[in-house]
């Protein structure tokens, strides 16, 4: 590529233009972290209210109840983990409007930060649907 092809595809930033990007990229992932910590936390607690509840001996029985601990369990997993696959997707989103827009293109961490913790979801539900 000659440097009159890279002038006429990117046009130079100046240093303002050049910092607001890099500014709006870091707010990305800022928010994708906070995803990321929203989606890991519900994940958590029902993976703990279900491991907590499954220690705990059974009354005899039947309960009367609408939604045992296993379910609260699976819906809070559940949430976590489509609220993260959301995130991601806005996040790519964003970021990809951001570079089509402005020429650069940078690896992200929390995008494989939050593909380990989809990981460490799906597990948790698989123990949850399989496991008595």
């Amino acid at each position: 590529m000659t440097e009159q092809q890279t002038s006429q595809s990117a046009p130079a930033l100046d240093v303002s233009t050049r910092l607001a990007i890099e500014r709006t990229r870091a707010a990305y992932e800022r928010t994708m972290m906070a995803w990321i910590r929203t989606a890991t936390s519900l994940i958590t607690f029902g993976f703990t209210i279900y491991k907590f509840f499954q220690i705990e001996a059974p009354p005899p029985g039947r309960p009367n109840r609408l939604i045992g601990p296993r379910g609260f369990a699976f819906i809070l997993v559940s949430v976590g983990l489509f609220s993260l696959i959301l995130a991601t997707l806005e996040y790519r989103q964003d970021i990809r409007g951001l570079g089509a827009e402005y020429v650069g293109r940078r690896r992200s961490l929390a995008v494989l930060v939050a593909a380990l913790i989809s990981i460490l979801g799906i597990l948790a539900l698989v123990v949850i649907i399989f496991r008595q």
